[in-house]
This record gives structure tokens, C-alpha cells and sequence, in this order.
């Protein structure tokens, strides 16, 4: 047998595969819609970072120490997410929220608990003893545990697309926290899961199928990660507050360095990353 007709086969092999994977999905799809009360919920926006400034990169994960000890540190009061915001919001204009507001973190004096806060701007933060933990205002994904995992997972679309797919809301919610996400930011999370599935569900098959790369050749962003952009990223933007760019990370989805915020996270007490 040719080695041409070995790959086509392989090739027919795993289409296949995705195929039947696919039916259990669209099962799994029509199963799982929940029934959810409109809640207004605060609302907060990112902003575009300063150009031109080095970031963490994919290759550069922290040190273990750095993550325990962000995951190991406790908020005080930090923001809650009351019902489906894709709903709350769906019949509102998005909140803007002015250019260069930042979310800020300060260490209580026993420097285990901490508090976030929404700024106007770098200077109002630094003025009032806060550091820089992202740029925009806070949101349910701004605490520092959630932080933790944007560090340490660098490819979150493969594991967040398996909870995605757990056949009850419990599971995919469960399933969302053991990534490592606060409640708040997993129940954003999968909110976002479930309007990206109900608007981009065809066009996020297709892309499976063929198994597109995340970016085109000329940089742009496949037609499903592009869908999820534009229907399900300015609703969780705004209330996530944290995103990996405005955090200053770089993903596995190639984007431009001048997307990526100028942020440093070498505020927590006695563990400045090195």
C-alpha cells in the first residue's frame, strides 16, 4: 500500500470519528438548553493596551511557586454573577467604560487577603496603594485565582470545549471549576459556552471537522473563533473583566503584540515572579 493511500485512509479515519463525535454533540446540544432568569448584572469593558510591550509568552509559564501562592491568596467581596448576562443584557447597549481604566489589587496588612477595585486610570491606582492586575474594570474573572490559570494554561479552547460538551449544566459547571476558575468566572465561562453554541454551532462544526488551526495563514482567526469574537466575546469582555491580553498573557491563538496589555504581576507579597 502507497504511502499517499495510507494517509488518505488515516485521514477518512479520523473525519469519521469527528462525524460520529459530532451526532453525539448535536445530542448533547438539543439536551442541554437551561432555563435561566434575566438578572442585570455590573457590567465592565476592556480596554486596548499601550503597543509594543513585551508580554509573558506560552513558552515562559511561571514557577509553580508563583501559581500556589495566587491561588493560595483570598479576595474580599469579589464580584458575583447573579444570572445569564447574554440574556440581561441582550436588549441593553454594552456599558463602555473609559480608555485607560485598569483593575487594581491591594494585600491586606496580613497579606493572605486582598480586595479589587476599578480605576479611572494607572496613577489613580498606584495613588491609592493598588497594583495593576489587568486592564478594563473588575469582573467575575478578575480575582487572582483566575488569574493563576490564564498563566498556567495557555490553551484553554480544548479544555474548555470538553466541558462544554458534559451532558448536564452541573457537570459542564463542575467541570469549568476544575480548570481551576472561581465559581464567578466558571459560571461566565459557561454561559459564554452556551451563546457560542447557540449562535456560531454550525460554523464551530464545520471548523471541528476540517480541524482548522486557530489563525489563517494571513493571521486571521478561524470562522468559529471569529464567530465566538464577534456574538460571545464583547457580553463576557464585559463582565469577566480579566481577560488573557488585558492580563498582558499571550494564548495558543496567535495574536499581535500591540493586542497585549503592559502588565507585570509582581505585586504578590514576597513572591515577585524570576
Amino acid at each position: 500500500m502507497s504511502a499517499a493511500v495510507q494517509a488518505g485512509r488515516t485521514q477518512c479515519a479520523k473525519n469519521g470519528l469527528r462525524v460520529v463525535t459530532l451526532v453525539a454533540a448535536c445530542l448533547i446540544a438539543w439536551q442541554s438548553v437551561v432555563a435561566v432568569t434575566p438578572v442585570r448584572v455590573a457590567a465592565t469593558a476592556e480596554q486596548p493596551p499601550s503597543p509594543g510591550i513585551a508580554a509573558l509568552q506560552p513558552s515562559q509559564p511561571p514557577p509553580a511557586r508563583f501559581l500556589a501562592a495566587l491561588r493560595a491568596k483570598i479576595p474580599i467581596a469579589p464580584p458575583t454573577l447573579k444570572g445569564n448576562p447574554y440574556i440581561a443584557l441582550e436588549t441593553s447597549k454594552l456599558p463602555s467604560t473609559p480608555a485607560g481604566t485598569v483593575c487594581g489589587v491591594r494585600f491586606e496588612p496580613d497579606q493572605v487577603h486582598y480586595r479589587l477595585a476599578t480605576f479611572a486610570d494607572t496613577t489613580a491606582a498606584r495613588t491609592a496603594g493598588f497594583a495593576v492586575t489587568h486592564f478594563g474594570a473588575c469582573g467575575t474573572c478578575s480575582t487572582l485565582q483566575d488569574l493563576a490559570v490564564y498563566l498556567e494554561k495557555p490553551d484553554l479552547t480544548s479544555p474548555v470545549r470538553k466541558c462544554g460538551i458534559r451532558w448536564h449544566v452541573s457537570a459542564r459547571l463542575r467541570c469549568l471549576e476544575d480548570l481551576g476558575f472561581s465559581t464567578a468566572c466558571a459560571q461566565t465561562w459557561l454561559y459564554d459556552l452556551q451563546n457560542t453554541r447557540h449562535e456560531c454551532f454550525g460554523v464551530c462544526v464545520w471548523s471541528w471537522i476540517e480541524g482548522e488551526a486557530p489563525t489563517r495563514k494571513d493571521g486571521r482567526l478561524n470562522d468559529c473563533l471569529q464567530c465566538d469574537e464577534d456574538r460571545s466575546g464583547p457580553v463576557f469582555k464585559a463582565i469577566a473583566g480579566r481577560t488573557r491580553r488585558n492580563s498582558g498573557i499571550h494564548s495558543s491563538i496567535p495574536r499581535p503584540t500591540d493586542e497585549i496589555a503592559p502588565v507585570v504581576h509582581d505585586y504578590v507579597p514576597d513572591l515577585a515572579p524570576r
